[in-house]
């Protein structure tokens, strides 16, 4: 259960980066107040997985998490181009987490 709520905590992650990028193009009550619940709902998600997985474990998955899908919305939704540089970059942090997946 801590390894689902570590993951359900990475996406939301990415959903409060995508609206912090959307904020910072047009500012919405809305998409701010969605951006900020997700906020806290992250952290609350982070908390819960950090009951059974160690913090040196968990953080650096959880922000791996929102950086690989920060990447991901950033190429697919605001014309980020992708080099072989950032896919191997993006490659080696996938191997990171993995890595430290395993000591956990």
């Amino acid at each position: 259960m801590a390894w689902i709520s570590l993951l359900f905590a990475g996406v939301l992650e990415i959903a409060w980066a995508s609206g912090l990028k959307r904020l910072a193009h047009e500012f919405s009550w809305a998409v701010g107040i969605l951006t900020l619940l997700a906020m806290i709902a992250s952290l609350i998600a982070l908390y819960a997985a950090m009951v059974r997985i160690p913090l040196g474990i968990a953080y650096p998955i959880w922000t791996g998490i929102g950086s690989l899908g920060a990447v991901a919305v950033s190429v697919a939704f605001h014309n980020q181009s992708m080099t072989l540089t950032n896919g191997l970059g993006l490659l080696l942090l996938i191997l990171g987490m993995i890595l430290l997946g395993f000591d956990a």
